[in-house]
């Protein structure tokens, strides 16, 4: 899976937003046609995405959000996606509430190599998670998108990140059950203050792999919460060390610093490696 530590947002209407996002250093930049773009700027939206993505050929990581499939402009936003191969991360698929649409859009992009995205920002998408994370072989990542949502249930946006547990941990589980990456929305302020920072935190040790974010201002603290410290990354290493020599052995079980380790540790120690971007040893 993508190091997604720290998404950031722009909109692809806006060119030298969009370029500025692309340089500034973010595991992955999403370039929206959807919410940032209004109904008379689709279609050049589009087309200066499509462009980005060619010119930059993968490096850094991009992903283009596409209108919702209930939308005119849908269509031709898939299809530039498909037509873009190998230089575009992912398709970010917003307000998805089913397995179904995932298959529509499996068929959009016909035999491409083109990965997908869930944005999970609806009561339905909520309720329908596994069947989604479950619901094609392209898809990377869901992601909660707290804006839709929270206007859906009639709830504040300036609630405690607790006030969210249950659908975090809803997301959370479907996503590890299906082997895809859990990653939070953005919070909806642009500053690296404490609230950011404190949301953030409560996801990381929740579980999730990463976090959206709307400003550049947000990247760093992100990228610094989401990454594991040397102390997590050694333990991780000697975790892994521990088990393949004990396996070289022919021993059944293995034991580090008077602990049993098992193969629910070495999963937990991968994800760790992973978000260092370090290699697993063997």
């Amino acid at each position: 899976m993508r190091r997604r530590r720290a998404v950031l947002v722009a909109p692809a209407s806006d060119e030298r937003k969009a370029r500025k996002a692309l340089a500034s250093g973010a595991d992955e930049v999403v370039l929206d046609l959807e919410d940032a773009v209004t109904p008379d700027r689709k279609d050049e939206a589009r087309e200066t995405a499509a462009a980005l993505v060619a010119e930059c050929g993968g490096e850094p990581a991009i992903s283009i959000r596409v209108n919702a499939l209930t939308t005119t402009w849908a269509v031709d936003d898939l299809a530039a996606c498909a037509a873009a191969g190998f230089a575009l991360g992912s398709v970010v698929l917003p307000k998805i509430e089913s397995a179904a649409q995932l298959a529509e859009v499996d068929r959009c992009l016909g035999d491409t190599d083109t990965r997908v995205q869930a944005l999970l920002e609806t009561p339905l998408g909520i309720l329908r998670v596994s069947e989604i994370c479950a619901g094609s072989a392209r898809l990377d990542a869901v992601i909660i998108g707290y804006a839709d949502l929270g206007a859906a249930l009639g709830r504040a946006a300036d609630v405690a990140p607790q006030a969210w547990y249950q659908v975090q941990e809803s997301v959370l589980l479907a996503a590890r059950a299906a082997g895809v990456s859990a990653i939070d929305g953005p919070h909806l302020t642009v500053a690296d203050d404490e609230g950011f920072r404190s949301a953030k935190r409560w996801v990381r040790d929740l579980g999730f792999d990463g976090t959206w974010v709307i400003h550049p201002a947000q990247l760093a603290g992100a990228t610094e919460i989401f990454t594991p410290g040397a102390a997590e990354v050694d333990w991780a290493r000697r975790v892994l060390a521990a088990l393949e020599e004990a396996a070289a052995g022919g021993a059944g079980a293995a034991q580090l610093d008077g602990r049993m380790l098992d193969e629910a540790l070495a999963v937990g120690a991968r994800r760790v490696l992973a978000r260092a971007a370090e290699p697993a040893p063997g």
